[in-house]
């Protein structure tokens, strides 16, 4: 049976850095069977939902599923449920995808656009673990009549576990190093987590682990970058964490990002937005969707021999000169597509 993906392009650039993933995902793994669902505007404009209410179904009966972006101006009152971004967060809730993976891989013909010291920049190879359906993202929100808007940050024992393991398990095909990231000396949910690390630790006794208060963190991964190895950390925190450190490595047009939970297919997607400012003009970085691709191969279809092609051609790529405007270049969004392509010819 061939493996079935399914392409949720969404907003903005989204279409235009999933047909140039799809493009590579063709030549390297052939015979995958496509389907495709509009998301995120795309969808609000068409039906008047930001997701058809078979969404779920569709992504289960799949075996993997790549996310473009959504997202664009709408206005920030715009209800919940019709916002672009509930088509994503019912996918992370709907499929309990609750460990997102996003690695920090510096490529040496991009040191010139990081934003720390190139002696610092080279040699980078992090990955954080993102706790990605609990905290304040997840909680109960909401806005009381005297004015004053919350949104609830809640974990439990087992919501924390299962992450850190996940963190732990990774870490063994690497450096077998964890740092646990939280603010234990303010929030009672940073305590119980570093309480919760500390015992998962325990199942993994050749790895190590170092506690971070997440102020601390954020300076550390600038200043010592490649000290870092598996980084995990709640949601809020991680998504801010990541986000910061593609600084290191080129800014957010090269980071990936897979999104999985126990059972049932993941979700590959870009970390960038839909960047409706450039929308249509073919000039998106399409790296981090092809290397979301990648992703998508090593750990949504098994195939770790194409996924490492994948991530060898992307560097072979910027490495011969291919760079998009982000990126301080001029190559169009197919210039760099075709220079990954033939990259994977010869790899």
């Amino acid at each position: 049976m061939a493996d079935a993906v399914l392409l949720l392009p969404g907003d903005g650039i989204g279409p235009d850095v999933i047909a140039a993933a799809r493009r590579v995902l063709d030549t390297v793994r052939p015979g995958i069977e496509y389907s495709t669902c509009d998301v995120g505007l795309t969808a609000v404009e068409a039906t008047g939902r930001p997701y058809p209410a078979d969404l779920l179904d569709r992504a289960r009966a799949a075996d993997a599923v790549l996310f473009g972006a959504v997202g664009g101006d709408q206005d920030l009152d715009t209800a919940w449920d019709l916002r672009p971004e509930a088509a994503l967060f019912a996918l992370r809730q709907g499929l309990d995808l609750f460990a997102n993976l996003r690695p920090i891989r510096s490529i040496p013909a991009l040191a010139d656009r990081s934003a720390v010291r190139d002696d610092l920049a080279v040699g980078v190879d992090i990955l954080i673990v993102r706790e990605l359906v609990g905290g304040a993202y997840f909680g109960e929100k909401g806005m009381r009549e005297d004015g004053v808007a919350f949104d609830t940050f809640e974990y439990s024992r087992e919501t924390v576990a299962r992450v850190v393991r996940v963190a732990f398990e990774l870490a063994r095909s690497r450096r077998s190093s964890v740092t646990s990231v939280d603010k234990a000396n303010i929030l009672r949910t940073s305590q119980l987590w570093r309480k919760v690390a500390g015992s998962v630790a325990e199942e993994f006794p050749g790895s190590s682990l170092q506690h971070l208060l997440v102020d601390n963190a954020a300076l550390q991964l600038l200043l010592r970058p490649r000290s870092f190895d598996v980084v995990v950390t709640e949601n809020l925190f991680g998504d801010i964490l990541s986000d910061s450190t593609a600084a290191i490595v080129g800014g957010l047009g090269m980071l990936p990002s897979a999104s999985l939970g126990a059972t049932g297919p993941g979700l590959f997607e870009p970390v960038h937005g839909s960047a409706p400012d450039i929308a249509g003009r073919g000039i998106a970085n399409p790296f981090a969707a092809i290397l979301s691709a990648g992703m998508l191969l090593r750990h949504g279809l098994g195939d770790h021999e194409s996924a490492a092609r994948v991530e060898r051609a992307v560097d072979d790529a910027i490495e011969s000169g291919v760079r998009t405007p982000d990126l301080g270049g001029t190559a169009s969004t197919d210039e760099a597509t075709d220079a990954v392509v033939r990259a994977l010819a010869s790899n």
